[in-house]
């Protein structure tokens, strides 16, 4: 069994403990991975804060060459990195390399953001006591980047937050989630192929109390990225004072079904929102808001499409759903559906378990209170409401402590703007789920759900500083 060790100032550091990973479809051991030590986290962080002010210094278009060099060092190792994440998640191969996909795509988006990051032009005559001024702006990087990822991509969230650092000019400590740590080094060491200097990226694997706590009280770090529960990023927010934040928390993505809208071409797509990955997303689809008038209709044809959806290993090409992450996950979702089931919700399709794998579940009218309405499931697990406006509906997908992304599928422009000036989220999707990402477009949420966007140029602007230069020249 391979051990996988620390990754601080180019090297592999040993460590005096190590923790086995196991796989979530198997629970056979895979590797063993270091747990790192505060001392050896504030090392990481050591070499990030010697190596940063010469990695600023470097010129954009060399940035820039570094982050093409990954792109296609990971285009040659495509099926590996697949195989990494499939392997350590047990997300079915089809989704992982989807995933790699989008990873090889959030790189390049980076390199060519590395090459635009610019200011502006103040027209400072435009106040009396500014005539005979000049001024203008410029992003400069803010220093080292603490970043700490969850499991659910564990390649492609990584690149969002280390492509961004890396193009405008940071130095990152990095701290995958303790499920997910092969990628995570896996990605540093093809960094350091692809020309990335000693020290600029340092992945330290270990536990948040130990390696995520050190990271956010350490004078040296100039910001925190984080994607996790709304608990943990509340903590990481308590904690971390002044220091500049950006996090990425819960949801329970809702989409509101208007009348009129044609179910067959939507299907498929609902499916996917609620079952890829195992509704292991931010944005899973979890709430189903669907009009009256075809309400009994498309539950029909979304609970016949889920049951046709392949079960079991996750090397299996045919496989859509497979382990969730963990046996306390499991045993989580069965006990919610449990409640729902104990406060008269229908359990239309699945509900079960066989090994490690929760068979696709869809529950009818489940009441608001119910935590497989209220809370992030980050299962495969939905719930389907019947309504009888869009107002309604609205009002529905409000009524949430999250507010990351809802969708509308709608015939109706005046309910299609209705949906986009009503909901009160960080993204509304027209005539799409709320699972719908790119990497490039800005990401995040209100209320709940965090605060600042990802998003590669949008995450640039979150890990730069302004500063104002004026020149006077009377």
């Amino acid at each position: 069994m391979v051990k996988k060790h620390l990754w601080i100032n180019g090297k592999e550091v040993q460590t005096e403990d190590y923790s086995p990973l196991y796989s979530p479809y198997t629970r056979e051991a895979i590797a063993e991975i270091a747990v790192a030590s505060k001392e050896q986290t504030q090392q990481a962080i050591k070499a990030s804060f010697d190596s940063k002010d010469g990695f600023a210094k470097m010129p954009a278009f060399e940035r820039a060459q570094i982050l093409e060099n990954a792109v296609t060092l990971l285009r040659k190792h495509f099926d590996e990195a697949a195989e990494i994440i499939t392997n350590e998640t047990s997300k079915p191969i089809t989704f992982s390399k989807g995933e790699v996909s989008r990873t090889i795509e959030t790189y390049k988006f980076a390199a060519e953001e590395a090459k635009r990051i610019h200011g502006e032009t103040i027209p400072f005559d435009a106040a009396s006591g500014g005539v005979g001024r000049v001024g203008y702006t410029v992003r400069n990087p803010i220093g080292v980047i603490g970043a700490i990822t969850p499991f659910n991509f564990p390649m492609n969230l990584v690149a969002h937050k280390v492509g961004p650092a890396l193009a405008s000019g940071n130095a990152a400590v990095l701290k995958p989630a303790s499920q997910t740590p092969l990628s995570a080094l896996f990605i540093a060491k093809l960094f350091q192929q692809a020309g990335l200097p000693d020290g600029v990226l340092n992945v330290v694997t270990g536990p948040g109390r130990t390696v995520g706590d050190a990271l956010v009280e350490d004078e040296r770090v100039n910001m925190i990225t984080f994607t996790g529960s709304t608990s943990v990023g509340i903590n990481i927010r308590n904690k971390a004072k002044l220091k500049k934040t950006t996090l990425e928390l819960g949801s329970n993505a809702a989409l509101i079904i208007d009348q009129n809208v044609n179910i067959e071409k939507i299907i498929d797509r609902c499916v996917m929102g609620a079952f890829s990955n195992q509704g292991q997303v931010c944005i899973s689809l979890q709430r189903i808001y669907v009009h009256e008038a075809i309400h009994e209709e498309f539950t029909e044809k979304f609970v016949e499409a889920t049951k046709k959806l392949k079960l079991g290993d996750p090397f299996d090409p045919e496989t859509y759903i497979s382990a969730l992450i963990s046996p306390d996950d499991l045993d989580r979702s069965l006990n919610w559906i449990e409640e729902a089931k104990q406060n008269n919700a229908r359990i239309l399709t699945g509900g079960k378990a066989s090994r490690n794998i929760l068979e696709p579940t869809i529950i009818q009218d489940a009441a608001a209170e119910l935590k497989v309405s209220c809370q992030e499931v980050f299962s495969p697990i939905v719930t389907i409401n019947k309504v009888f406006s869009i107002e309604e509906a609205i009002s529905h997908v409000n009524h949430s402590r999250f507010g990351l992304q809802a969708g509308i599928y709608t015939e109706s422009v005046t309910n299609a703007l209705l949906a986009s000036n009503k909901l009160h989220v960080g993204a509304v999707i027209i005539n799409d789920i709320p699972t719908f990402r790119v990497d490039h477009m800005p990401y995040g949420g209100v209320k709940e759900s965090g605060t600042g966007r990802e998003g590669i140029r949008f995450a640039v602007e979150e890990m730069t500083e302004l500063k104002l230069i004026v020149w006077n020249q009377n």
